[in-house]
């Protein structure tokens, strides 16, 4: 004690900071979690990689989500960024989101839990490999990856770092489509002889209907990094067409939509129906291709998937068979679709399944899953084993297309047999200094 306090003083000063003790603390129930609400200290911190559309619409279900807390964004349009932070901050009422350009920046802050990333499919695989890499659990767009070696890669970045990874497919988050599928896996449709599954496609249509060869060149927006968008991509001279929304339709950027679109009802077939990703089959698919401007993807296709069993899974785009997946077996059929479900005998759809039944993952909320599987540490409903098979099967089939050729494939190597010029074509180069 400082010998020049006198005694009366020290007790004066103790009894007014005893009252100041006894006094009541008043704090906010949400910074202690109540009312259903989640403390800070306990939610969940997310960064967003890639806030146009699709990532814009994932970050704004995360912000719905009090176990979660978004503190950063990252784009490669400075546009972009700055609307995504805007949000960000409207929701939290406070200007703490922070707007990085550069992704290797967002990843190796040790304050963000979780990588949020939506970004076009050349760019899934490395970032979902770096992501995983500095730790961070995943929830992730798919497909995974332009080829099957970079969907492999991020299976094998995910398990090595012991990371939850949450693919974007978010129908199996539907009731609906799990309906579908318990009735398909629990025998109420009798023995499934025939999947058929159709997806969205052909309808949408080149921006740009152009020369390849532009002279001159575009110039580059202001606060828009193209050199950072094309990433491992081959590097091409600037045009908007690129970036915007035909990128789905170039191969450099995508499989199209047979891949893109196609992982949606593909990965509903297999959660209805396994043995469509376990068994050997053979695939025989005749496709038709754009020419358009600068897409060269696939534009209509018409695959079957044979097993030797007798079972066929039937893949075409939405101009010839209606979209979703749909199960037949010997007594009934199933078909789940976005708008909803319907089947035969429609006493199916009344259904409550038996304690003997096998029921599936139920996830109610695709992003809330994946917060609470951050936390448990346990697979979401769309984990990394089901999104590589769903996004191979598609691949699988544009190869077919491509070589005009019937195929056999190995699902326990994951290869074709018999074919090395399809076996090649399930690797891609990576350019500009970018590797897997």
């Amino acid at each position: 004690m400082n010998p020049s306090i006198n005694r009366r003083h020290f007790l004066k000063s103790s009894s007014l900071l005893a009252g100041a003790v006894a006094l009541p603390q008043i704090i906010p129930s949400r910074l202690l979690g109540a009312d259903g609400q989640t403390a800070p200290s306990n939610q969940i911190t997310v960064g967003c990689i890639g806030v146009g559309g699709m990532g814009t619409s994932n970050m704004q279900k995360f912000l719905g989500l009090s176990g979660a807390k978004v503190v950063a964004v990252c784009d490669v349009s400075e546009e972009k960024r700055a609307k995504a932070k805007k949000l960000v901050d409207e929701k939290y009422g406070d200007t703490g989101c922070a707007m990085i350009a550069d992704f290797r920046e967002l990843l190796a802050r040790k304050d963000i839990d979780a990588a949020s990333i939506a970004a076009p499919d050349h760019w899934n695989a490395f970032l979902a490999i770096a992501a995983a890499r500095a730790g961070k659990d995943l929830y992730c767009e798919k497909p995974m990856g332009v080829s099957l070696e970079q969907g492999q890669a991020i299976r094998k970045a995910v398990r090595d770092a012991k990371r939850v990874f949450q693919a974007g497919t978010w129908q199996r988050s539907q009731k609906h489509f799990r309906q579908a599928c318990e009735l398909a896996r629990n025998g109420y449709l009798g023995k499934i002889h025939t999947v058929e599954v159709s997806t969205d496609g052909p309808q949408f249509k080149a921006g740009y209907k152009g020369p390849r060869v532009v002279q001159p060149v575009p110039l580059v927006p202001p606060g828009f990094d193209w050199k950072m968008w094309q990433g491992p991509a081959p590097e091409r001279d600037y045009h908007p067409a690129r970036h915007t929304g035909d990128w789905f339709l170039i191969n450099d950027y995508s499989n199209g939509f047979i891949v893109n679109w196609g992982v949606h009802h593909l990965d509903i077939a297999l959660w209805g129906l396994p043995d469509l990703g376990t068994v050997p089959f053979e695939v025989e698919c005749k496709a038709s291709y754009r020419n358009e401007g600068f897409t060269d993807n696939v534009n209509q296709w018409n695959a079957t998937y044979a097993y030797a069993n007798g079972l066929k899974l039937i893949f075409k785009d939405q101009y010839q068979m209606k979209t979703g997946c749909r199960f037949y077996g010997e007594t009934g059929w199933v078909h789940a679709d976005r708008p909803g479900i319907e089947g035969a005998p429609n006493a199916n759809l009344k259904i409550d399944l038996k304690p003997e039944d096998q029921p599936l993952y139920k996830s109610d909320h695709h992003q809330g899953n994946f917060i609470e599987c951050v936390r448990s540490r346990k697979d979401p409903v769309s984990d990394v084993d089901a999104t590589l098979t769903a996004s191979y099967m598609g691949m699988v089939a544009d190869i077919s297309a491509r070589l005009k050729t019937k195929l056999k494939w190995d699902p326990k190597a994951e290869q074709f047999i018999g074919n090395d010029a399809a076996n090649a074509m399930l690797k891609r180069p990576t350019h500009n200094g970018w590797s897997l």
